[in-house]
């Protein structure tokens, strides 16, 4: 029995629910902070970090020296990203800048925070930036 294995649907069927968290990463990245509904801000968290967890590793593994099996991991991790979002300038954003920023930060790259509702619906809204 599967158990803690619901994710945030967001009233989309499953690609339109990628392509909304992609689009949302994308944008995180690029501008550091975006302002979208909580629940939006709250699905976007985990798989945002995890992109910038990818850039992470691949910097700690180039530290330790520019050795083949090294390289490969950088590789990988790189690669991992690019499936993920097909935009060079976020991968090259992740893996050059953002990832010597949080190389020594064992997680928790993002804040959420709480800034009203909208008007239109009274949609819970949230700002999420990079920390």
């Amino acid at each position: 029995m599967p158990h803690q294995s619901h994710i945030k649907k967001l009233g989309r069927p499953s690609g339109g629910r990628r392509a909304l968290l992609k689009g949302l990463t994308r944008s995180l990245i690029l501008h550091g902070r975006i302002q979208t509904t909580e629940a939006r801000a709250k699905a976007l968290r985990p798989v945002a970090e995890r992109f910038i967890s990818w850039g992470c590793r691949a910097a700690r593994a180039m530290d330790g020296g520019d050795t083949p099996d090294n390289r490969a991991r950088a590789v990988h991790c790189r690669r991992m990203a690019f499936a993920f979002v097909q935009d060079n300038t976020v991968i090259n954003k992740v893996f050059d800048e953002l990832a010597q920023r949080y190389k020594e930060r064992p997680g928790g790259y993002t804040r959420i925070m709480k800034v009203g509702y909208r008007p239109g619906d009274a949609a819970p809204v949230a700002l999420i930036e990079l920390v």
